[in-house]
Protein backbone atom coordinates (compact mmCIF):
# COMPACT_ATOMS: atom_id res chain seq x y z
CA UNK A 1 0.00 0.00 0.00
CA UNK A 2 2.79 2.44 0.89
CA UNK A 3 4.54 1.60 -2.40
CA UNK A 4 1.47 2.46 -4.47
CA UNK A 5 1.09 5.89 -2.79
CA UNK A 6 4.75 6.66 -3.37
CA UNK A 7 4.41 5.77 -7.07
CA UNK A 8 1.40 8.04 -7.49
CA UNK A 9 3.21 11.01 -5.89
CA UNK A 10 6.29 10.57 -8.07
CA UNK A 11 4.16 10.40 -11.21
CA UNK A 12 2.32 13.61 -10.31
CA UNK A 13 5.57 15.46 -9.71
CA UNK A 14 6.90 14.38 -13.11
CA UNK A 15 3.72 15.62 -14.87
CA UNK A 16 3.91 19.02 -13.15
CA UNK A 17 7.55 19.45 -14.15
CA UNK A 18 6.81 18.61 -17.78
CA UNK A 19 3.91 21.10 -17.90
CA UNK A 20 6.12 23.91 -16.52
CA UNK A 21 8.79 23.29 -19.12
CA UNK A 22 6.22 23.46 -21.93
CA UNK A 23 4.72 26.77 -20.65
CA UNK A 24 8.18 28.40 -20.36
CA UNK A 25 9.12 27.33 -23.88
CA UNK A 26 5.89 28.71 -25.31
CA UNK A 27 6.15 32.08 -23.55
CA UNK A 28 9.84 32.55 -24.23
CA UNK A 29 9.47 31.82 -27.90
CA UNK A 30 6.42 34.09 -28.42
CA UNK A 31 7.58 37.39 -26.90
CA UNK A 32 10.34 38.26 -29.38
CA UNK A 33 8.07 37.49 -32.29
CA UNK A 34 5.41 39.85 -30.90
CA UNK A 35 7.91 42.68 -30.46
CA UNK A 36 9.33 42.19 -33.95
CA UNK A 37 5.87 42.22 -35.52
CA UNK A 38 4.37 45.29 -33.78
CA UNK A 39 6.71 47.82 -32.16
CA UNK A 40 3.59 49.75 -31.00
CA UNK A 41 3.07 51.70 -27.80
CA UNK A 42 0.28 50.81 -25.42
CA UNK A 43 -3.08 51.90 -26.76
CA UNK A 44 -2.02 51.45 -30.39
CA UNK A 45 -0.29 54.87 -30.64
CA UNK A 46 2.92 54.66 -32.69
CA UNK A 47 6.17 55.86 -31.23
CA UNK A 48 6.38 53.98 -27.94
CA UNK A 49 5.30 55.12 -24.49
CA UNK A 50 6.77 58.64 -25.01
CA UNK A 51 4.78 59.41 -28.18
CA UNK A 52 2.81 62.68 -28.59
CA UNK A 53 -0.66 63.06 -27.09
CA UNK A 54 -3.44 63.96 -29.51
CA UNK A 55 -5.30 67.15 -28.50
CA UNK A 56 -7.72 69.65 -30.08
CA UNK A 57 -6.54 73.24 -30.20
CA UNK A 58 -7.79 76.71 -31.10
CA UNK A 59 -6.28 80.18 -31.40
CA UNK A 60 -6.76 83.01 -28.91
CA UNK A 61 -8.32 85.93 -30.78
CA UNK A 62 -9.13 89.56 -30.08
CA UNK A 63 -12.83 90.11 -30.74
CA UNK A 64 -15.37 92.87 -30.11
CA UNK A 65 -16.92 92.31 -26.70
CA UNK A 66 -20.17 94.19 -26.00
CA UNK A 67 -21.32 92.16 -23.03
CA UNK A 68 -24.04 93.91 -21.03
CA UNK A 69 -23.97 93.98 -17.25
CA UNK A 70 -27.06 92.34 -15.77
CA UNK A 71 -28.12 92.68 -12.14
CA UNK A 72 -31.18 92.51 -9.94
CA UNK A 73 -32.38 95.29 -7.68
CA UNK A 74 -35.27 96.74 -5.71
CA UNK A 75 -37.35 99.79 -6.52
CA UNK A 76 -37.47 102.61 -4.00
CA UNK A 77 -39.38 105.87 -3.84
CA UNK A 78 -37.50 109.06 -4.55
CA UNK A 79 -38.52 110.23 -1.06
CA UNK A 80 -40.26 108.06 1.54
CA UNK A 81 -41.26 108.62 5.16
CA UNK A 82 -43.45 107.12 7.86
CA UNK A 83 -45.86 109.69 9.25
CA UNK A 84 -45.71 109.54 13.08
CA UNK A 85 -46.63 111.72 16.06
CA UNK A 86 -44.06 113.47 18.24
CA UNK A 87 -46.18 113.42 21.42
CA UNK A 88 -48.87 111.24 22.91
CA UNK A 89 -52.23 112.69 22.01
CA UNK A 90 -55.73 111.92 20.77
CA UNK A 91 -56.67 112.23 17.09
CA UNK A 92 -59.29 114.91 16.51
CA UNK A 93 -59.38 115.00 12.68
CA UNK A 94 -58.00 113.14 9.65
CA UNK A 95 -57.53 115.39 6.63
CA UNK A 96 -56.40 112.89 3.98
CA UNK A 97 -57.81 110.00 1.98
CA UNK A 98 -55.92 106.75 1.49
CA UNK A 99 -53.90 106.89 -1.72
CA UNK A 100 -54.38 110.64 -2.08
CA UNK A 101 -51.78 112.81 -3.81
CA UNK A 102 -50.92 115.66 -1.42
CA UNK A 103 -48.84 118.80 -1.66
CA UNK A 104 -45.99 119.86 0.57
CA UNK A 105 -47.28 121.48 3.77
CA UNK A 106 -50.80 120.10 3.39
CA UNK A 107 -52.47 119.11 6.70
CA UNK A 108 -52.75 115.35 7.16
CA UNK A 109 -53.81 114.83 10.82
CA UNK A 110 -54.95 117.07 13.67
CA UNK A 111 -54.68 116.17 17.35
CA UNK A 112 -56.43 117.55 20.42
CA UNK A 113 -54.85 120.99 20.91
CA UNK A 114 -56.96 122.42 23.76
CA UNK A 115 -54.35 121.92 26.47
CA UNK A 116 -51.49 123.12 24.25
CA UNK A 117 -53.37 126.27 23.28
CA UNK A 118 -54.19 127.03 26.91
CA UNK A 119 -50.52 126.72 27.83
CA UNK A 120 -49.67 129.05 24.92
CA UNK A 121 -52.19 131.67 26.11
CA UNK A 122 -50.74 131.54 29.61
CA UNK A 123 -47.19 131.94 28.32
CA UNK A 124 -48.19 134.85 26.10
CA UNK A 125 -49.87 136.62 29.04
CA UNK A 126 -46.77 136.18 31.18
CA UNK A 127 -44.64 137.48 28.34
CA UNK A 128 -46.84 140.55 27.95
CA UNK A 129 -46.54 141.35 31.65
CA UNK A 130 -42.77 140.84 31.62
CA UNK A 131 -42.38 143.14 28.64
CA UNK A 132 -44.39 145.90 30.29
CA UNK A 133 -42.33 145.65 33.49
CA UNK A 134 -39.11 145.75 31.53
CA UNK A 135 -40.18 148.81 29.54
CA UNK A 136 -41.15 150.59 32.76
CA UNK A 137 -37.89 149.63 34.47
CA UNK A 138 -35.83 151.16 31.67
CA UNK A 139 -37.45 154.55 32.33
CA UNK A 140 -36.70 154.18 36.05
CA UNK A 141 -33.13 153.17 35.29
CA UNK A 142 -32.52 156.37 33.32
CA UNK A 143 -33.61 158.42 36.37
CA UNK A 144 -31.39 156.31 38.67
CA UNK A 145 -34.50 155.06 40.50
CA UNK A 146 -33.62 151.46 39.57
CA UNK A 147 -30.29 149.74 39.83
CA UNK A 148 -28.59 148.01 36.94
CA UNK A 149 -28.86 144.64 38.71
CA UNK A 150 -32.63 145.01 38.97
CA UNK A 151 -32.83 145.91 35.29
CA UNK A 152 -30.81 142.82 34.36
CA UNK A 153 -33.15 140.62 36.41
CA UNK A 154 -36.22 142.00 34.60
CA UNK A 155 -34.47 141.48 31.26
CA UNK A 156 -33.82 137.83 32.17
CA UNK A 157 -37.46 137.37 33.13
CA UNK A 158 -38.51 138.77 29.77
CA UNK A 159 -36.17 136.40 27.92
CA UNK A 160 -37.48 133.42 29.91
CA UNK A 161 -41.08 134.24 29.05
CA UNK A 162 -40.21 134.64 25.38
CA UNK A 163 -38.73 131.12 25.45
CA UNK A 164 -41.87 129.77 27.14
CA UNK A 165 -44.03 131.26 24.41
CA UNK A 166 -41.84 129.72 21.72
CA UNK A 167 -42.06 126.31 23.41
CA UNK A 168 -45.82 126.51 23.83
CA UNK A 169 -46.27 127.56 20.22
CA UNK A 170 -44.15 124.58 19.14
CA UNK A 171 -46.41 122.25 21.14
CA UNK A 172 -49.43 123.70 19.40
CA UNK A 173 -47.77 123.14 16.02
CA UNK A 174 -47.05 119.55 16.99
CA UNK A 175 -50.79 118.90 17.22
CA UNK A 176 -50.96 119.32 13.43
CA UNK A 177 -49.07 116.96 11.10
CA UNK A 178 -48.30 118.31 7.65
CA UNK A 179 -46.85 116.63 4.57
CA UNK A 180 -43.05 117.23 4.53
CA UNK A 181 -42.99 116.91 0.73
CA UNK A 182 -45.37 116.31 -2.16
CA UNK A 183 -46.30 112.68 -2.62
CA UNK A 184 -48.91 109.97 -2.26
CA UNK A 185 -50.13 108.81 1.15
CA UNK A 186 -50.66 105.14 1.91
CA UNK A 187 -53.18 103.33 4.09
CA UNK A 188 -54.06 104.97 7.40
CA UNK A 189 -53.62 103.04 10.64
CA UNK A 190 -55.65 105.31 12.92
CA UNK A 191 -59.18 106.58 13.38
CA UNK A 192 -60.67 109.75 14.84
CA UNK A 193 -60.52 109.43 18.62
CA UNK A 194 -57.50 107.08 18.58
CA UNK A 195 -54.84 107.73 21.20
CA UNK A 196 -51.48 107.80 19.43
CA UNK A 197 -48.10 107.38 21.10
CA UNK A 198 -44.78 108.70 19.74
CA UNK A 199 -43.43 106.43 17.00
CA UNK A 200 -46.83 105.01 16.02
CA UNK A 201 -47.03 104.90 12.21
CA UNK A 202 -50.12 106.84 11.15
CA UNK A 203 -49.59 106.38 7.41
CA UNK A 204 -46.81 106.49 4.82
CA UNK A 205 -45.89 109.18 2.32
CA UNK A 206 -43.96 108.38 -0.87
CA UNK A 207 -42.77 110.58 -3.69
CA UNK A 208 -42.88 108.16 -6.63
CA UNK A 209 -42.51 110.68 -9.44
CA UNK A 210 -39.00 109.20 -9.69
CA UNK A 211 -38.19 105.60 -8.82
CA UNK A 212 -34.75 104.72 -7.53
CA UNK A 213 -33.40 101.25 -8.34
CA UNK A 214 -30.56 99.98 -6.15
CA UNK A 215 -28.52 97.05 -7.48
CA UNK A 216 -25.05 95.59 -6.95
CA UNK A 217 -22.34 95.29 -9.61
CA UNK A 218 -19.31 92.94 -9.31
CA UNK A 219 -15.92 94.54 -8.75
CA UNK A 220 -14.64 93.45 -12.16
CA UNK A 221 -17.20 95.74 -13.86
CA UNK A 222 -16.50 98.76 -11.66
CA UNK A 223 -14.41 100.56 -14.28
CA UNK A 224 -17.30 100.35 -16.75
CA UNK A 225 -19.93 101.93 -14.49
CA UNK A 226 -20.26 105.69 -14.24
CA UNK A 227 -22.90 108.29 -13.49
CA UNK A 228 -25.13 108.99 -16.46
CA UNK A 229 -24.83 105.46 -17.88
CA UNK A 230 -28.10 104.32 -19.49
CA UNK A 231 -29.94 101.33 -18.00
CA UNK A 232 -32.90 99.18 -19.06
CA UNK A 233 -35.05 97.71 -16.30
CA UNK A 234 -37.86 95.15 -16.34
CA UNK A 235 -40.33 93.87 -13.78
CA UNK A 236 -42.65 90.86 -13.74
CA UNK A 237 -45.62 93.20 -13.26
CA UNK A 238 -45.12 94.48 -16.82
CA UNK A 239 -43.21 91.68 -18.61
CA UNK A 240 -43.59 93.27 -22.06
CA UNK A 241 -42.40 96.74 -21.05
CA UNK A 242 -38.90 98.12 -20.64
CA UNK A 243 -38.19 101.08 -18.37
CA UNK A 244 -35.22 103.29 -19.17
CA UNK A 245 -33.22 105.32 -16.70
CA UNK A 246 -29.75 106.54 -15.84
CA UNK A 247 -27.19 105.80 -13.14
CA UNK A 248 -27.44 108.59 -10.56
CA UNK A 249 -24.95 107.44 -7.93
CA UNK A 250 -22.31 104.86 -7.01
CA UNK A 251 -21.52 103.84 -3.45
CA UNK A 252 -18.13 104.76 -2.03
CA UNK A 253 -17.37 101.25 -0.68
CA UNK A 254 -17.41 97.66 -1.91
CA UNK A 255 -18.98 94.87 0.09
CA UNK A 256 -15.98 92.98 1.57
CA UNK A 257 -17.84 89.66 1.31
CA UNK A 258 -19.36 89.76 -2.18
CA UNK A 259 -16.76 92.15 -3.65
CA UNK A 260 -19.59 94.09 -5.27
CA UNK A 261 -20.55 97.76 -5.17
CA UNK A 262 -24.02 99.24 -4.82
CA UNK A 263 -25.23 101.36 -7.73
CA UNK A 264 -28.36 103.55 -7.85
CA UNK A 265 -30.30 104.47 -10.97
CA UNK A 266 -33.31 106.75 -11.42
CA UNK A 267 -36.33 106.05 -13.64
CA UNK A 268 -38.99 108.59 -14.57
CA UNK A 269 -42.27 107.36 -13.06
CA UNK A 270 -44.72 110.19 -13.64
CA UNK A 271 -47.29 107.64 -14.83
CA UNK A 272 -47.06 105.96 -11.36
CA UNK A 273 -46.80 102.44 -12.80
CA UNK A 274 -43.80 101.43 -10.71
CA UNK A 275 -44.20 101.00 -6.96
CA UNK A 276 -41.60 101.00 -4.18
CA UNK A 277 -40.49 97.48 -3.26
CA UNK A 278 -40.79 96.02 -6.76
CA UNK A 279 -38.19 93.43 -7.78
CA UNK A 280 -36.48 94.55 -10.99
CA UNK A 281 -33.86 93.18 -13.37
CA UNK A 282 -31.42 95.77 -14.66
CA UNK A 283 -29.21 95.73 -17.75
CA UNK A 284 -26.46 98.28 -18.27
CA UNK A 285 -25.43 99.01 -21.83
CA UNK A 286 -21.67 99.39 -22.23
CA UNK A 287 -19.69 100.56 -25.26
CA UNK A 288 -18.22 97.77 -27.39
CA UNK A 289 -14.57 97.00 -26.65
CA UNK A 290 -11.96 94.62 -28.02
CA UNK A 291 -11.10 91.66 -25.76
CA UNK A 292 -8.86 88.59 -25.96
CA UNK A 293 -11.25 85.61 -25.79
CA UNK A 294 -10.75 81.87 -25.40
CA UNK A 295 -13.24 78.99 -24.95
CA UNK A 296 -14.18 78.32 -21.33
CA UNK A 297 -13.26 74.63 -21.64
CA UNK A 298 -9.60 75.61 -22.15
CA UNK A 299 -9.33 76.80 -18.53
CA UNK A 300 -7.69 74.44 -16.02
CA UNK A 301 -8.55 75.65 -12.48
CA UNK A 302 -6.24 74.73 -9.60
CA UNK A 303 -7.40 76.08 -6.28
CA UNK A 304 -7.89 79.80 -6.74
CA UNK A 305 -5.64 79.98 -9.82
CA UNK A 306 -6.41 79.36 -13.51
CA UNK A 307 -4.15 77.88 -16.19
CA UNK A 308 -4.24 77.00 -19.88
CA UNK A 309 -1.99 74.75 -21.97
CA UNK A 310 -0.31 76.59 -24.85
CA UNK A 311 1.20 74.58 -27.73
CA UNK A 312 4.78 75.73 -28.41
CA UNK A 313 7.28 73.70 -30.47
CA UNK A 314 4.83 70.75 -30.47
CA UNK A 315 4.79 70.68 -26.66
CA UNK A 316 2.18 71.65 -24.10
CA UNK A 317 3.30 74.57 -21.94
CA UNK A 318 1.29 75.31 -18.79
CA UNK A 319 0.60 79.06 -18.46
CA UNK A 320 -1.19 80.87 -15.64
CA UNK A 321 -3.79 83.39 -16.83
CA UNK A 322 -5.93 86.13 -15.34
CA UNK A 323 -9.56 86.08 -16.44
CA UNK A 324 -12.01 88.95 -16.80
CA UNK A 325 -15.50 89.19 -18.18
CA UNK A 326 -17.49 86.22 -19.42
CA UNK A 327 -20.15 85.44 -21.94
CA UNK A 328 -21.72 82.07 -22.79
CA UNK A 329 -18.92 79.72 -23.86
CA UNK A 330 -16.11 82.28 -23.76
CA UNK A 331 -13.98 84.08 -21.20
CA UNK A 332 -11.82 87.18 -21.46
CA UNK A 333 -8.09 86.85 -20.74
CA UNK A 334 -6.55 89.90 -19.10
CA UNK A 335 -3.00 88.56 -18.68
CA UNK A 336 -0.94 85.49 -19.56
CA UNK A 337 -1.83 85.07 -23.26
CA UNK A 338 -1.47 87.02 -26.47
CA UNK A 339 -3.53 87.04 -29.63
CA UNK A 340 -2.49 84.16 -31.89
CA UNK A 341 -1.43 81.76 -29.12
CA UNK A 342 -2.50 78.17 -29.84
CA UNK A 343 -4.21 76.68 -26.79
CA UNK A 344 -5.53 73.21 -25.93
CA UNK A 345 -9.33 73.08 -25.69
CA UNK A 346 -9.85 69.32 -25.55
CA UNK A 347 -7.48 66.85 -23.96
CA UNK A 348 -6.25 69.03 -21.12
CA UNK A 349 -6.75 66.15 -18.69
CA UNK A 350 -4.28 64.00 -20.64
CA UNK A 351 -1.40 66.46 -20.92
CA UNK A 352 1.19 67.82 -18.52
CA UNK A 353 3.62 70.69 -18.71
CA UNK A 354 6.28 69.90 -21.35
CA UNK A 355 4.55 66.80 -22.79
CA UNK A 356 4.78 66.42 -26.62
CA UNK A 357 1.40 66.84 -28.29
CA UNK A 358 -0.14 66.23 -31.69
CA UNK A 359 -2.38 69.25 -32.28
CA UNK A 360 -5.48 69.22 -34.41
CA UNK A 361 -7.63 72.34 -34.94
CA UNK A 362 -10.94 71.99 -33.11
CA UNK A 363 -12.97 73.33 -36.04
CA UNK A 364 -11.51 70.69 -38.38
CA UNK A 365 -12.27 67.95 -35.86
CA UNK A 366 -15.88 69.08 -35.52
CA UNK A 367 -16.22 69.22 -39.33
Amino acid sequence: MMLNLRSVAVGAAVLIALAGIGWFAASDGGAPASIERGRTAPGGRPGGPNGPVSVLVTTARSEPFAQAIEAVGSARANEAVDITAKNSNRVSAIRFREGQQVKRGEVLVEFDSEQARAALAEAEAALLDARRQFDRSRELFTTKALSEAQLDQLRATLTTNEARVAGSRSQVNDTIIRAPFAGRVGLRNISVGSFVNPGTVITTLDDTSIIKVDFSVPEVFLSNVSEGLTIQARTSAYPQDEFRGRVSGIDSRLDPVSRAIMVRAQIDNRDARLKPGMFMTVKLARPEQSALLIPEEALVPEGGRKFVFVVRNDKAVKVEVQTGRRRPGAVEILAGLAAGDVIVVEGTQKVRDGVPVKAMPADEASA
